[in-house]
């Protein structure tokens, strides 16, 4: 009676048609795409922010949960209310409320199907590149709580790559806003932890979003083998030879069959197993990239190579690929479509073992793959649903393909998430420290559990080891050499009588004169590769390792780590804690150092080991605490190591110089050479500071790198924009604008005031221009592609911060006199999730050990 005198309150609370409770239309929204099932309550249609509010708030009252649903096409049971509850179904909020077609940008509802906004975005000559095979219903609110990937996301990157803001209801009703438009903003990266939740934090209402330029030219081959090894092994063949296609898709014998009588697309369903390699970029790399790929196919005994010569036969190939739900359907009624991901040399392996796997079960599976992630999708075929026994014996498969990636150094999921299908296996992942971590964050967000209950966690966490109590305190300044040796520090450290404040410090330049501690502790010591793997790419190695050193390992493999720092004394450790980024995160990393990041080992003040993380691109199991740890400043925990994924270095570079005589005509000729960018590593302004030694005003410099047609491609075209305003080239070289910004910011700091500041990349043109009475003529280096400002000696730092924002960004004082901005000025922005950071900080520092007064906690 209770709940029904609730429904019938809900239904008071929204117009007509917004609400359903009627058993027989509810069945609808038992299930998603996955096996799980589950009976809600009642299904809310919202159609606004202030809908999910009031829902919200009517959940709390009467003690109700709340399950967030898209388009129900997961694979997990993350949208199924397995313990009763009302679902949020978005199918009415679906605006694309912005199109920032200069600022590569767009603002969008949860219900916006995933397809329509990368339409709308091809239509403007852009990309939004996540693309999974359900992207023709998926909707983005679904594929932001789900991290999903696609094909693309071996060169592209996946979901959380391209999300930079997010506006969320809280699970007691209030709003908030986790990052925005611009890029960086000084917080703990809840927005990383949000997306890929599985709704179990927050309900999204309104996300930002950033495009790419579409490449202007891609060519497709599909590629027959005789056999699966062969195919394994001609992916790690390409990958090591520095070469990355946009897509590699593999597909076996079977399910070419059942995709070609679905789709009659021509696949070689004589083969074992086929490819779908992708190359895009400007029309003249694609010949040679292909060229390359061929040679590498060819000598690991690829035949019946077959290159689209048309943009409808390249469709056609495509449309088969993302057939294969529909095309199962012909055959069996039901099927069950494993997720997990492995290194990528460990493919042929894997997918073996698999088959054995099935084969003892006695059960028929085939294969589709994410090849270029190593993101495998063995596809069970149920023949019949109601077959208690054949469906425990496709669970059980399931169970034991997640031992065997986890086993792999890999994930029990890449894209399709955990939901309650994989719960169980949180435990293969993780232990209880790092199980009891995630906990601590969905303590802060949802207290009450009433957002999607049940899911990701197991019913049973493992139990926790509990570490030797420490024998005595170490001397302070202490370097230990282990993650162990600095758990044990600061066990002691906080057991103490009173406990003591720490300081970590590796070998950079203080930012900000910080008050004193009690004890320093270095990270130094914590040096050395912990594992490298060129043809995996990735590499871990200990927090306190120069950037210097380990480019130099990685230079003899041809790769390298896609960052730069202005000191050469620079630690990882400290490029990640305080997430330090150059223009160059434009080309390389997606959103820069936080995705870069596969995996952090990190002690925390009570001594407690976790790690975040996998050694794979593709890894959703659970919330995404990597990111928390980057650009926290060392507030939440010690990094001890970090697995960073590594790319070929560029076999090109060109910059272009050119000298402007007014901020007026930077500031005209930004939007046009931003449409530019495909290679694109820097596009910058400076002022007052002129690499050759000029004397004119205003400085432009742009760099694209990468293959050498393409780079040379992009130098044209920007050749061409200046030649079309009347602007000269200076001088063309292999100089990169990010090291041109490093030798600027590193003689700038630490002497005198320098900021950085942070805008909408739309915005930061015309913002140049509003700024200009507070800069006062100060030099400054503009990175126009990124939104990023970096100011020496500003004359009024403080009307820099008001004017910043008020549109939506803020600014960081990164260096000051002694004694000045050294607390919540310093930060010029307030978070709308500090109370949030508070809590989070105060579950895992109690007593605020951890670098006090370093962060804006």
């Amino acid at each position: 009676m209770q709940k029904e005198n609730a429904l019938s309150s809900l239904t008071s609370l929204f117009g007509t048609g917004q609400v359903v409770t009627n058993a027989f239309q509810l069945r609808t929204y038992e299930m998603d795409a996955g096996l799980d099932r589950g009976k809600p309550l009642g299904v809310v249609f919202p159609k606004t922010t202030e809908d999910i509010i009031r829902l919200v708030q009517w959940a709390n009252e009467n003690n109700i949960s709340l399950i967030a649903r898209g388009a129900g096409t997961g694979l997990s049971g993350g949208a199924v209310a397995e313990h009763g509850g009302v679902i949020a179904a978005f199918a009415g909020m679906n605006r694309v409320i912005e199109f920032d077609e200069v600022g590569r940008s767009a603002v969008v509802e949860p219900g916006v199907v995933n397809s329509v906004l990368d339409e709308l975005a091809k239509a403007k000559g852009l990309y939004y590149p996540p693309d999974p095979s359900s992207g023709r219903a998926a909707t983005m609110g679904g594929n932001i709580a789900e991290n999903a990937g696609g094909p693309h996301c071996f060169k592209y990157g996946v979901t959380t790559n391209y999300v930079t803001g997010l506006q969320v209801v809280l699970a007691d009703g209030s709003l908030v806003q986790l990052g925005g438009r611009a890029l960086d903003y000084p917080e703990y990266d809840f927005l990383g932890v949000m997306t890929g939740n599985e709704g179990t934090l927050g309900i999204i209402t309104q996300a930002s979003v950033r495009l790419i330029r579409n490449a202007p030219a891609v060519q497709t081959l599909l590629v027959a083998f005789d056999a699966i090894e062969q195919a394994g092994r001609a992916v790690s063949a390409i990958i090591a030879h520095g070469l990355v296609p946009a897509t590699l898709e593999f597909m076996d014998q079977r399910i070419m069959r059942i995709l070609e009588d679905y789709t009659h697309a021509g696949l070689p369903v004589d083969a074992e197993a086929a490819l779908i390699i992708e190359v895009d970029g400007f029309a003249e790399s694609l010949s040679g990239q292909m060229d390359e790929i061929i040679a590498d196919l060819c000598r690991h005994h690829a035949r019946d190579l077959r290159l689209a010569q048309t943009s409808e036969e390249r469709d056609q190939i495509w449309y088969a690929r993302k057939s294969v739900g529909g095309a199962i359907a012909r055959i069996a009624p039901a099927y069950y479509p494993v997720d997990g991901t492995v290194p990528r040399s460990k493919i042929a392996e894997t997918l073996k073992a698999i088959t054995e796997i099935c084969a003892a079960l006695k059960l028929s599976v085939s294969f589709v793959l994410h090849a270029g992630d190593g993101n495998v999708h063995p596809h069970i075929f149920i023949d019949d649903p109601h077959d208690h026994a054949l469906v425990e014996r496709v669970l059980e498969a399931g169970r034991q393909v997640m031992v065997l990636c986890v086993n792999e150094g890999g994930s029990i999921t890449g894209e399709h998430g955990v939901g309650t299908e994989k719960r169980s296996g949180m435990s293969l992942m993780y232990n209880a420290d790092e199980l009891r971590a995630m906990l601590d964050v969905k303590g802060v967000f949802d207290p009450k559990h009433l957002l999607n209950p049940g899911k990701i966690f197991p019913a049973e966490l493992p139990t926790s080891v509990v570490p030797p109590a420490p024998r005595g305190q170490p001397a302070s300044p202490y370097a230990p050499a282990s993650a162990q040796e600095v758990a044990s520090a600061l066990q002691a450290w906080c057991a103490a009588d009173p406990p003591k404040t720490v300081r970590i410090r590796g070998n950079g330049i203080e930012s900000a004169a910080l008050p004193p501690t009690d004890v320093l502790l270095s990270t130094l010591e914590l040096r050395g590769i912990g594992a490298y793997a060129p043809e995996d790419l990735y590499v871990t190695v200990g927090a306190g390792i120069r950037l210097l050193d380990l480019q130099r390992v990685l230079a003899k493999d041809r790769m390298w780590l896609p960052l730069v720092s202005p000191w050469q004394e620079s630690t990882v450790g400290g490029i990640v804690a305080t997430n330090s980024n150059a223009p160059l995160r434009m080309r390389y990393g997606y959103g820069g150092v936080r995705d870069l990041v596969l995996a952090v080992t990190v002690v925390q003040p009570n001594g407690r080991i976790i790690r975040c993380g996998r050694s794979v691109v593709k890894n959703v199991a659970g919330y995404d605490l990597t990111k928390l740890f980057v650009g926290s400043h060392g507030t939440l925990g010690v990094i001890s190591d970090i697995t960073f994924q590594v790319v070929p270095m560029p076999r090109a570079r060109s910059s272009l110089i050119a000298s402007l005589d007014s901020l007026e005509r930077a500031i005209s000729l930004a939007p046009r050479l931003l449409r530019v960018c495909l290679v694109a590593s820097a596009v910058l302004l400076c002022h007052r500071y002129d690499p050759l030694d000029g004397l004119a005003p205003y400085t432009l410099i742009y760099t694209a790198e990468g293959l050498k047609e393409d780079a040379a491609a992009e130098i044209a075209e920007v050749r061409g924009v200046l030649a079309a305003e009347g602007v000269a080239v200076r001088a063309e070289c292999e100089s990169s604008g990010s090291e041109i910004w490093a030798t600027w910011l590193g003689a700038a700091l630490p002497a005198g005031i320098v900021m950085r500041v942070g805008f909408a990349p739309k915005d930061l043109p015309g913002m140049l221009g509003g700024l200009a009475q507070a800069i006062d003529n100060a030099s400054f280096i503009a990175d126009l592609g990124n939104g990023q400002l970096y100011l020496r000696d500003a004359k009024n730092v403080q009307a820099v911060q008001k004017a910043v924002q008020a549109s939506g960004g803020y600014a960081v004082v990164l260096s000051a006199s002694p004694g000045s901005y050294n607390g919540p000025e310093r930060w010029g922005h307030t978070p709308g999730a500090l109370d949030l950071m508070r809590a989070l900080k105060a579950r895992w520092d109690p007593g605020n050990l951890l670098n006090p007064g370093a962060f804006i906690v």
